[in-house]
């Protein structure tokens, strides 16, 4: 009894290690994340100029997300590239905390490998993909659920920067701006397409995984990383729906960014998804360093134009 309780003991003290490395490579990278929304949201603040494609072909280029990150930085100052990390992190650890008490309630218990080499059956291979997966699933929408309220207030600190509004300064008074403009829907706005994303990565990725270890992957290394590699690849493919939770996220606010005419009046996540599909515009912010300028050849719609920001005082 006490060898299992000193090993449950030191499994929860490796997960909240993990936990908060994870938290801290998040916050480090934040900047790059801040850039990545404002593009998603379709916000330009430099014209393209001329260079090259991965291929050496000739294009019109937008400023990388290291580029882009220094004109944050150059408008702001550096804690200007750290706006909505608090709320970011807290919103990490209820996600963490709550689903995980979450899946233990619903008796959602995971099931290891085995330590020795010996494989395991189709039978036992089957059980445990089983049970994982129901308790990823439960896991992933619990975490996005009682998170997502954080990831609202997260977005729109840094959709900000588009309008330089200063509606949403802290965590108390984003609830208060929000709740009195929208009321609790407005606490889960763009909750629908990033349930979407992340429900299917989860099912998409266990079940490829499952059956890649079942008929094609026998050794427990590489197992390990074709997990990875399969996420990763599910995940490129559901990118768009990031870009539309983005989008939904912010409208509905008084920021310019979420209001016509620099964002549609979408009526709903697929609408904002199918206007977005017809204009070519779903892989915004998709890639990190090459990033041709669209719209070259068609007229330009108000999504890709190049904005400078408003001539307003920064932020307070």
């Amino acid at each position: 009894m006490t060898t299992d309780a000193n090993e449950n003991t030191n499994k929860e003290v490796a997960e909240w290690v993990r936990f908060g490395m994870r938290l801290a490579v998040s916050a480090a990278l934040h900047p790059l994340e801040y850039s990545k929304v404002l593009i998603q949201l379709g916000y330009e603040p430099t014209a393209p100029v001329p260079g090259k494609s991965m291929f050496g072909t000739p294009i019109m280029a937008l400023p990388n997300i290291f580029q882009y990150t220094a004109n944050i930085r150059k408008t702001d100052g550096f804690y200007g590239c750290y706006r909505g990390l608090t709320p970011k992190l807290v919103g990490c650890v209820f996600s963490m905390v709550l689903s995980e008490k979450i899946a233990d309630r619903l008796g959602l218990a995971p099931m290891e490998d085995k330590k020795d080499d010996e494989p395991l059956s189709s039978e036992a291979l089957y059980l445990q993909f089983k049970v994982n997966l129901k308790r990823d699933v439960v896991l992933s929408v619990s975490g996005i659920v009682v998170s997502h309220p954080f990831h609202v207030i997260t977005i729109r600190m840094m959709a900000q920067f588009i309008g330089r509004e200063t509606f949403y300064h802290s965590i108390l008074g984003s609830i208060v701006e929000i709740y009195k403009n929208e009321g609790i829907m407005g606490f889960f706005a763009g909750l629908m397409p990033k349930l979407v994303c992340d429900v299917a990565c989860v099912v998409l990725t266990s079940t490829t995984v499952y059956l890649l270890n079942k008929y094609v992957i026998k050794d427990k290394i590489a197992r390990q990383y074709s997990a990875g590699v399969t996420q990763f690849a599910f995940s490129s493919i559901l990118y768009p729906f990031v870009v539309v939770t983005t989008c939904m996220t912010v409208q509905g606010s008084r920021l310019v960014a979420g209001q016509p005419p620099f964002m549609p009046a979408y009526k709903n996540w697929m609408d904002c998804f199918g206007d977005l599909s017809a204009r070519g515009e779903l892989k915004r912010g998709a890639s990190m360093f090459c990033r041709p300028a669209a719209g070259l050849g068609k007229p330009l719609t108000r999504n890709t134009l190049y904005v400078p920001l408003p001539a307003l005082a920064k932020y307070n």
